[in-house]
């Protein structure tokens, strides 16, 4: 604990809470508050901790929609409680992170969702054609809190560390205006939850590696990777019964699944069923960008295409850094053509009048003739937005110009 409390430990937790800003908690308070706060508490909260004395606040639950349907509960620590965890894990985390699977990429140091890729890319290659695709139900509100404080007491001695530890799995969600008490699970939202989770779960890598298994895991999206629908069919009946009777954690049968990798994805990816498979991109995860982008351009409608594109172009820039390991490139090129026809149409429908229309074609450098004839045509706003007289007004080029950057291009940069 006193290395936790340790002033230059503080220091860093406090410049990584504030470069993460975040929504209050259930007290209300922002982040840029924190620094006054902790001027006038800081000396009584340092040695609350020391003695073992702090309770953490109750956690503010907030519901986010989840990428395949439904919500998932977060839990939103106070300000102060962010701090404390963030001091917690930079403590924690050398202590624990050495002697986890080299199999394990999720909220680690120096690890990432496209290594976890790149690896189940090469297991496929080297001829583990099966996958065994484990869902885990509700993994972080089920999470059983004896089980994870016996995992973490294995390394960590300070009882003052533990006691806080487990006051922070038990601390209240405040939802409706009031605070229910919590006997399981880990909540999603707070700095020290996915280090928990990996402590957790480790005991599955470490069975995974004991049997001399292929696999990934990213939190707990979880793959093994096997060379027979036999073998993966065993795999997952030993597996289940070892999560669900050694952890406690409950397998979705539903979601579960022994089948080829190309039918499956993994983390927004997935194969093609070369004997040399090639990375692509899982429909859902461009479904999810279209809709990203229509939303935009929704809201767009009234406002000058500039600052439209601007709006539009950290989003498409953030997603094609992530997703810079595909190898295929076809959809990409199909999404850059989809959403400069998106924008035409939102640019046609300013165009409100066919006068209107056929001056700015005149201006963008059609025709006379064919300015009249395109503006009067009568058909829909998407029809025209792909039609060739929008795309020779408003080409590649003209966007550029915007601003607008190539997701294809940006992939490939990358």
């Amino acid at each position: 604990m006193e290395a936790v409390v340790e002033k230059a430990n503080m220091e860093r937790a406090y410049r990584r809470v504030m470069a993460n800003k975040g929504a209050p908690g259930a007290d209300g308070m922002p982040a840029d508050q924190l620094a006054d706060h902790l001027k006038q508490h800081w000396p009584t909260l340092r040695e609350r901790l020391l003695a073992s004395e702090y309770h953490p606040s109750p956690i503010r639950a907030v519901e986010i929609p989840k990428p395949k349907g439904g919500t998932r509960q977060l839990g939103i620590p106070t300000v102060t409680d962010r701090l404390i965890q963030q001091a917690l894990l930079q403590v924690l985390t050398p202590i624990f992170d050495p002697g986890f699977s080299a199999s394990s990429y999720g909220y680690r140091p120096r690890r990432s969702a496209q290594q976890a890729v790149s690896a189940m890319k090469g297991h496929v290659a080297a001829g583990h054609r099966w996958v065994v695709d484990l869902d885990l139900k509700a993994f972080f509100d089920r999470v059983n809190h004896d089980l994870l404080m016996a995992r973490v007491a294995r390394r960590i001695r300070d009882k003052r560390v533990l006691r806080l530890i487990r006051r922070y799995l038990e601390a209240g969600m405040f939802q409706d205006g009031l605070a229910a008490p919590r006997r399981q699970g880990t909540p999603q939202g707070g700095p020290l939850s996915p280090l928990l989770a990996n402590i957790l779960l480790d005991d599955v890598d470490k069975e995974l590696e004991r049997r001399g298994h292929r696999f990934c895991r990213y939190a707990d999206d979880m793959q093994v990777y096997v060379r027979s629908r036999r073998a993966g069919e065993r795999v997952m009946t030993s597996l289940s019964d070892f999560l669900e009777s050694s952890l406690r954690l409950t397998v979705n049968r539903d979601k579960s699944a022994v089948d080829r990798p190309w039918n499956r994805g993994y983390l927004g990816y997935t194969l093609t069923r070369h004997k040399r498979p090639k990375l692509t991109l899982a429909k859902a995860s461009l479904q999810r960008l279209m809709q990203r982008v229509r939303e935009i351009l929704k809201r767009g409608r009234g406002r000058n295409i500039r600052r439209v594109i601007e709006e539009l172009t950290p989003v498409l820039r953030g997603w094609a850094n992530y997703f810079s390991l595909v190898d295929v490139e076809r959809p990409l090129e199909a999404l850059d053509g989809w959403v400069r026809r998106r924008l035409r149409c939102v640019i046609w429908r300013q165009w409100k009048r066919p006068w209107i229309r056929r001056r700015k074609l005149l201006a963008l450098g059609l025709d006379d003739q064919r300015a009249w004839k395109s503006a009067g045509n009568g058909r829909g706003p998407w029809w025209n937005a792909g039609a060739s007289h929008m795309n020779q007004a408003l080409p590649r080029k003209w966007f550029e110009r915007l601003g607008l950057i190539s997701v294809l291009d940006t992939v490939k940069r990358t």
